[in-house]
């Protein structure tokens, strides 16, 4: 999924875009890593059969994010 596919198929409620802003900052994450929680996203919303992506799915993708130290 590129950069306009994801402009065309990835719709968040304004919950889900302040999870997302709150992971990036506390998370430190790359921009790579954002478009995968993106896609994870999309892609659990999609097992939902739900166009939007909400709240509960990228909380979801998030917790799937192993932390190696």
């Amino acid at each position: 999924m590129g950069q306009k596919d994801l402009e065309k198929f990835i719709h968040l409620d304004s919950a889900s875009e302040k999870i997302l802003k709150m992971a990036i900052d506390r998370m430190n994450l790359s921009a790579r890593s954002y478009y995968r929680l993106l896609k994870v996203s999309r892609t659990i919303a999609d097992l939902r059969v739900s166009e939007k992506i909400e709240e509960r799915d990228v909380v979801e993708a998030l917790s799937y994010r192993v932390e190696i130290n």
